[in-house]
């Protein structure tokens, strides 16, 4: 564990040892939002801790954590969360998941007195946090939330999408919301992301941050904004979301919704491209903004 200090994004939820199935071919991976979006926002050069909970057993996993510069909070669990992850390689936008494991709520003790600018729960699977911890996160600070975990439900080992029976109470304590097309739809009935999108600002979310394959969609301030993901390949498509996420989050501290959304979306472009976290730099995101938008120069 990290000597503890302020930082800038906290993200809250269970690191993962997931199982990658391409085309019958299985390897283990570390997975979960806070493992795909802590090493992105490192690499950016934001501050930022993780809390999360594992079996003892598999605490050496975190230290490629520490080894990026990441604050690590981590609580004992019975043992260590993961999902079996399975591909055809011909449509890597098209998964089936499996539950290998839970690690168990997280309790408010569990949550470190360190101060941040923003607080992500950022769960892979219900259960991990409940109602009354997203109510003392937002008694701190602004919390973002990515709602997979929270309708991702375990069910005798298969993971099946559910309503979020506290998502009226949940949603008002959140100011950035996080969905990919399948959870709008299941949320909000609507096939139109746009108008999901709003729908779900209506429950208290400031922002609204939506991923599906062709790329990104915010709605802030009433104001709708769209980039594009354009990767070269999808041998990297797992963690997508999470890095989205986190990379929008991110950047949203020192710029607007639309620079934020933009950088995002040339984030992720280059995740997808590879597996495993995004470890790349600045200067290839530069690059990547100032192709697809030369009136700014790439100037985020």
């Amino acid at each position: 564990m990290t000597v503890s200090s302020a930082v800038d994004i906290m993200l809250i939820g269970h690191f993962a040892k997931d199982q990658l199935v391409v085309d019958g071919r299985r390897e283990i991976a570390s997975g979960g939002a806070v493992y795909y979006g802590s090493v992105a926002l490192s690499r950016l050069g934001v501050r930022v801790a993780v809390v999360t909970r594992l079996h003892p057993d598999d605490f050496g996993l975190l230290e490629e954590l520490e080894r990026q510069g990441v604050q690590v909070y981590a609580v004992p669990g019975p043992e260590t969360s993961g999902i079996e992850n399975v591909y055809n390689s011909a449509d890597m936008e098209r998964r089936t998941c499996r539950s290998l494991g839970f690690a168990g709520a997280f309790s408010q003790e569990d949550i470190p007195e360190v101060k941040a600018r923003i607080y992500v729960a950022a769960s892979i699977i219900a259960g991990e946090i409940g109602l009354p911890l997203l109510e003392s996160l937002a008694e701190r600070g602004p919390v973002a939330l990515d709602v997979q975990g929270f309708v991702r439900v375990r069910d005798d080992g298969d993971l099946v999408f559910r309503q979020w029976p506290d998502m009226t109470d949940g949603l008002s304590c959140v100011t950035y919301l996080k969905v990919d097309r399948a959870e709008a739809e299941l949320l909000t009935g609507q096939t139109d992301l746009r108008a999901a999108a709003r729908e779900l600002a209506g429950y208290g979310p400031r922002e609204v941050v939506v991923t599906q394959a062709a790329g990104v969609t915010v709605f802030a301030s009433g104001e709708l904004y769209e980039a594009p993901f354009t990767p070269r390949s999808l041998k990297g498509r797992t963690g997508r979301g999470d890095t989205c996420f986190a990379s929008y989050l991110g950047k949203r501290l020192s710029v607007s919704p639309q620079e934020a959304a933009r950088f995002a979306a040339a984030v992720t472009t280059l995740k997808q491209e590879r597996p495993g976290p995004w470890d790349g730099d600045l200067a290839a995101v530069q690059r990547l903004l100032a192709q697809a938008w030369p009136s700014s120069g790439g100037q985020q």
